[in-house]
């Protein structure tokens, strides 16, 4: 059954630290993607999802700059990060691992993410939502995101794990429109 994502209900968000002592938190404003969500047997899903690099957000204007210039993401060259799933583990009722490749910048590794299934509910409008929240880190050093810089007290100015928190609501598609 095919789903589309409720943008102004679903959230990309990431976490670095800071000059080893703090976090940064920043987000993805733009995003597209296409949801296979099969209810009666969640590891027959798939999802294909499509970051726009430039909607980078952390709150500093500088720092977006800098993390779309070519130290980074090279949003001019590679505007687009995107995940496709290869298959999905069922844990129990409300819980799984969404693997799938991540491709940043030409570069493409396995990644997996925790997910969790808070359900599904019928709006106010007559239409069906689900929700799920994903959690996962990965070593930005293996898309070949390396910049840094070393500080005089020690260590790095940013970190190499990102940590990432996805909430997703879903929106089920007519059969009529799917077709």
């Amino acid at each position: 059954m095919s789903w589309q994502i409720d943008s102004s209900h679903s959230h990309i968000n990431f976490t670095a630290r800071h000059m080893m002592i703090s976090k940064v938190r920043g987000s993805f404003e733009s995003f597209s993607g296409t949801v296979n969500f099969n209810e009666e047997n969640p590891v027959n899903s798939t999802v294909e999802i499509a970051v726009d690099l430039s909607s980078i957000n952390t709150r500093d204007a500088q720092r977006d700059g800098h993390l779309k210039s070519p130290d980074f993401f090279d949003v001019e060259s590679h505007p687009t990060m995107r995940f496709v799933s290869t298959r999905v583990e069922q844990i129990d009722e409300n819980n799984g691992r969404l693997i799938g490749d991540l491709t940043i910048k030409g570069v493409t590794h396995e990644v997996a993410l925790d997910v969790e299934y808070a359900g599904v509910a019928k709006s106010p409008w007559g239409t069906q939502s689900a929700g799920f929240s994903a959690t996962g880190s990965l070593n930005r050093k293996d898309w070949g995101l390396n910049w840094n810089q070393a500080l005089e007290t020690g260590g790095v100015l940013v970190g190499e794990k990102i940590n990432i928190e996805i909430e997703l609501e879903l929106v089920k598609v007519a059969e009529t429109q799917a077709a």
